[in-house]
């Protein structure tokens, strides 16, 4: 990266800064799709699904990029940050249908941060015989860790995102790799990618996997979230957005087949560590040891690559609707010298410590949970109706704003998308109804930020015609 890379947007009262080239951007994003839920929530869709899961990875990545088209469309129309609760607003008007969309997707946020958290215990614990450390101990440190990161800045964080993206890449080749090495040696039974082990309706059981598999498209919409740190953001973010979720598509279903070819399913299933299995088999010819120990460390590179975005989304979030007056104008404060939104990260931190913390008291009184399987779930609630919303908010705002650099999604496939985003969402619901507890609390947290805006908010809201003076450089 040279330092032309970087244009500023500030105009010195304190903003954020544009420093995010298209390669960086497309890295960005298939970096924090491949990482959030490949390594944490295979075993979960082979239970919900059996040998042919790989079928609810590709229809869910199908929905998921149908949906990114319109984050393409919406962004190049409003390179800012804000994501969707920007879009909402643009679209709609109201102050509180913004306000919902805004402490939805912050909440989807923090659930997936401590999903992810959580999964990183579960892989770092394989690296010892008696289990490690506690693994709340280690998720509360590995997350303060990445606040420090993103602290740093947004071109260190997203340096850093895209190095490890490399990293977690090399993880899923290795399993497809075996996966491959299986087939040449003419061992794979490919009966099993079209089993679908259920005692019900087949098509419900790949919409059950789909809804747990969905955890592991998200994350392209973080993306959109760093509009306003990007350089050229029209010219970058379609293909970029789009072609990163393309290409994780296609990894997502090959390392499905993979592991369905050569791990029996139930042992995928009853695994925290689902692709861990895969390299456990056996079947490449080297010290299994100590390929286990190499992948557990790729894992954990991978799933701290999305966390670390999503600690990277969270805060700017905060910054992007404090100066829409939708949250208290103290979360748009950015540090003087390392321009990180700090209150906005500090925040963010202490909430996902506190759902880390809640989830392991639950379960140690005999809750029942799977933390993983719970925060994966809320997450996927949240942003499947942020998904649904975003569609609508693209085809409402159609001859809004437009100029010769905007880029127009497809309309029928947008209709497909949304129909498909109420479908997940709706069986999501059916199928664990609890979720929605989960998803009450931290919805009140957002309804507390709100009514202090309200009474003592102070911030004056910026004006939709003002054109970011960056934007036209």
């Amino acid at each position: 990266m040279t330092a032309t890379d970087t244009t500023a947007v500030d105009d010195g009262t304190g903003a954020l800064r544009r420093s995010i080239n298209g390669k960086q951007l497309f890295f960005y994003t298939l970096g924090d799709v491949l990482g959030s839920g490949i390594y944490v929530l295979v075993g979960l869709v082979a239970a919900a699904v059996g040998g042919a899961f790989w079928v609810a990875f590709a229809l869910g990545i199908l929905v998921a990029a149908i949906t990114g088209s319109a984050y393409a469309e919406l962004v190049t129309k409003y390179p800012r940050a804000a994501g969707a609760s920007l879009y909402v607003k643009k679209a709609f008007g109201s102050p509180v249908l913004t306000f919902l969309v805004t402490v939805s997707f912050l909440s989807a946020s923090f659930a997936a941060t401590g999903s992810l958290a959580t999964g990183f215990a579960s892989y770092f614990a394989t690296l010892f015989d008696g289990g490690g450390p506690p693994a709340l101990l280690v998720s509360l440190v590995f997350v303060a860790l990445l606040a420090v990161v993103n602290f740093v800045g947004i071109t260190e964080s997203v340096v850093m995102n895209m190095l490890m993206t490399f990293v977690e890449v090399a993880g899923l080749l290795v399993i497809m790799a075996i996966g491959v090495y299986h087939v040449v040696q003419g061992d794979a039974d490919f009966g099993v990618l079209t089993d679908i082990s259920t005692d019900g309706n087949p098509a419900l059981a790949i919409l059950a996997g789909i809804a747990f598999s969905f955890f592991a498209m998200t994350g392209f919409e973080n993306t959109a979230n760093v509009a306003e740190e990007t350089v050229d953001p029209h010219r970058h973010f379609p293909r970029s957005l789009v072609g990163g979720m393309v290409v994780a598509g296609v990894v997502y279903v090959l390392v499905s087949m993979a592991a369905a070819l050569t791990v029996p399913v139930d042992r995928l299933a009853d695994s925290d560590a689902a692709l861990l299995e895969v390299v456990k088999s056996g079947i490449l010819p080297f010290s299994t040891d100590l390929m286990a120990t190499v992948f557990s460390v790729i894992a954990l590179v991978a799933i701290t690559n999305t966390t670390l975005v999503t600690l990277v989304t969270q805060p700017r979030i905060l910054y992007g609707m404090a100066n829409e007056d939708v949250v208290p104008g103290i979360f748009a404060t950015v540090h003087p010298r390392r321009r990180s939104p700090w209150v906005g990260l500090l925040f963010s931190a202490l909430v996902v410590a506190a759902l880390l913390v809640t989830g392991t008291v639950v379960l140690e009184a005999g809750g029942g949970i799977d933390l993983v399987n719970r925060l994966a779930l809320v997450t996927v609630v949240f942003l499947l109706f942020i998904y649904a919303l975003v569609i609508v908010a693209c085809l409402r705002l159609r001859g809004q704003d437009e100029h010769e650099k905007t880029f127009r999604a497809n309309t029928p496939l947008l209709l497909l998308g949304l129909v498909g985003n109420l479908a997940i969402l709706a069986f999501a619901v059916y199928d664990d109804p609890t979720s929605l507890l989960w998803c009450g609390g931290l919805l009140l947290l957002g309804v507390v930020l709100y009514l202090v805006e309200r009474v003592v908010g102070s911030r004056t809201g910026s004006d939709d015609t003002e054109t970011d003076p960056a934007l036209t450089r």
